[in-house]
């Protein structure tokens, strides 16, 4: 867990799951309470988080891809391919950056 602080690939990780985590309330918390219970309080807050969280993500995908020399071809772009994909950084962790 103290690695994920320290190394970039462990700070991208980080990125990720928060943007993964901030879609999850997005999407079956607040869009819900907005459609439903009429209540946009929610959705106006976590919305531009997950927008900022977004652009960490991908940001840092770039910034760390160029520190490790990623061939884009073979590992930056499916990193921020995932990132567009909903819930996609959750898969792109399991799979590509848990193992780096």
């Amino acid at each position: 867990m103290k690695n994920l602080f320290i190394t970039k690939i462990g700070r991208l990780r980080i990125i990720g799951y928060l943007e993964g985590l901030s879609l999850l309330v997005l999407v079956f918390i607040a869009v819900p309470m907005k459609y439903y219970f009429e209540n946009p309080s929610l959705t106006k807050t976590m919305g531009p988080i997950h927008g900022a969280l977004f652009l960490l993500f991908i940001f840092n995908t770039i910034s760390v891809g160029v520190e490790q020399n990623w061939k884009f071809r073979n590992t930056t772009w499916k990193v921020i391919l995932a990132s567009f994909i909903p819930f996609g950084t959750f898969y792109i962790d399991k799979t590509i950056l848990s193992k780096l």
